[in-house]
């Protein structure tokens, strides 16, 4: 009997030591994992350590664009916009949240960053689309609304994140007045304004692109009317022929002004199309805008929809990864990736193939899991992290690989990596704004007429 219990007990013990021996093997797994997960601190700092580099100038303005040579060599480009500006004035923010920079060398790199700023040349306030990184001189004397908006953006973002610097960041920022690139019969915001000849002929019409991050900060400013909002479309008029579907939905009024509720349907999936049929069109305004949610019926019901239209598209084409979106390409260039069923550009952007990591960074809000597994497919099956973390892009079905880098994508990677890890604080950081808060009803009023349709997951 005695026997019997000893071997009951040992049994016991062997099993006993089985299980904790699983469990802790799980656990290192687990923690294995975690570490090497694309959405670490990790990451972070490697992306941080583009800007770094990309700031080693004269002006201390950050390189468009960084490309790594077959010998490991680095060739930097010579010139910025504003948007890379901007993400590099986030990315800093994004770094001290993240504590990769204390937050001295932060400060330090915003006071040079606004001294530089204050010494560009500009346009009524507004910066210059293109500059020189040599010298701050402008490539030309045109002001682009969407990008100039973006570094806006991230000057009223910086004042809440840097508040001993806040009266400097916001002198910069209230001296850009977007009635200037109104369009009063239109009801629409200029494309940008050429100095000596006036503004463009064209106006941005599509609320679903990156461009309503522009229409956003007019209205919180005050520079024009926040009937605004209703004056761009959802979907372009159904007697638009030329688009890529005939959008269905109806017509309603908001603060006044008529609407057009429109959508188009693919894979049975409801969604009011971007212009291009692009990833950061749709969801790089998300960074900032809180909406998911302050419009889960509207806009934050549609960017979830766009991530799946994204992973079903994928499917449909058999590629092994998903996210589309404008990105570098491999000869040294750049391409306005998008897919033709989900904008209403005709003709569609160009589709070949090619997939960008930041597409699935931007993804993390709405589709975590998802956007996650794609990620470490794109790290571990393709070997797509360098130096300066996830290279711009990738074509999977030759898994040919563009070694180079984008201030742009850079910065959306580093603010999406902020927002993930550290509770939306670059979000929260805007969000505080009086300019932020204003517009803020303006979301919440609205129903896109999607919401009759049930929410989609594409497995």
């Amino acid at each position: 009997m005695k026997k019997q219990r000893r071997f009951k007990r040992l049994l016991s013990l062997i099993g006993l030591s089985l299980l904790l021996s699983i469990c802790l093997s799980a656990q290192s797994a687990h923690s294995a994992m975690i570490k090497s997960s694309p959405v670490s601190k990790a990451m972070a700092q490697k992306t941080w350590n583009y800007f770094v580099k990309a700031t080693q100038t004269p002006t201390g303005l950050p390189s468009d664009r960084i490309d790594i040579n077959p010998d490991g060599s680095q060739t930097m480009v010579t010139q910025t916009n504003d948007s890379n500006i901007g993400m590099y004035l986030t990315s800093i923010i994004s770094a001290q949240d993240l504590g990769i920079i204390s937050q001295q060398e932060a400060t330090n790199r915003v006071q040079a960053l606004i001294k530089e700023l204050r010494a560009l040349p500009k346009y009524q306030g507004f910066f210059y689309d293109w500059y020189n990184t040599n010298t701050g001189a402008p490539n030309e004397k045109f002001v682009s609304t969407v990008d100039v908006a973006w570094l806006d953006t991230a000057l009223i973002t910086a004042e809440y994140a840097f508040p001993k610097l806040k009266s400097q960041l916001s002198s910069l920022s209230q001296a850009m007045d977007y009635s200037l690139l109104y369009n009063q019969s239109l009801n629409q915001l200029y494309g940008g304004y050429t100095v000596g000849t006036g503004p463009t002929g064209f106006t941005y019409g599509n609320i679903n692109t990156e461009t309503r991050i522009a229409d956003y900060l007019a209205i919180g400013k005050g520079n024009v009317p926040a009937k605004l909002w209703f004056g761009v479309y959802r979907t372009l008029p159904s007697n638009w022929t030329w688009q890529q579907q005939v959008p269905a939905g109806y017509s309603t009024t908001y603060a006044g002004t008529k609407v057009f509720e429109g959508h188009y349907t693919y894979e049975g999936i409801t969604y009011v199309p971007s212009w291009g049929g692009s990833m950061f069109e749709a969801l790089m305004p998300t960074l900032f805008m809180n909406e998911k949610a302050l419009a889960p019926r509207a806009l934050g019901l549609n960017d979830y929809n766009m991530v799946q239209l994204q992973v079903k598209y994928a499917q449909t084409q058999k590629y092994s990864l998903w996210g589309i979106s404008p990105c570098a390409t491999p000869d040294g260039g750049y391409d306005a990736f998008g897919i033709k069923e989900v904008g209403s550009a005709n003709p569609p952007y160009d589709e070949t193939g090619v997939i960008t990591p930041h597409a699935s960074f931007l993804a993390l809000q709405f589709a975590p899991q998802q956007a996650q597994a794609n990620l470490t497919k794109m790290a571990t099956e393709y070997d797509m992290v360098g130096k300066y973390g996830f290279y711009d892009s990738i074509n999977p079905k030759t898994a040919t690989v563009t070694h180079s880098y984008l201030a742009l994508d850079e910065g959306m990677i580093m603010a999406s990596l902020d927002n993930a890890l550290d509770n939306n604080a670059l979000m929260n950081d805007f969000n505080q704004s009086s300019i932020a808060r204003i517009p803020q009803p303006l979301l919440s009023m609205e129903k896109f007429s999607i919401t009759a349709a049930p929410k989609t997951k594409t497995n």
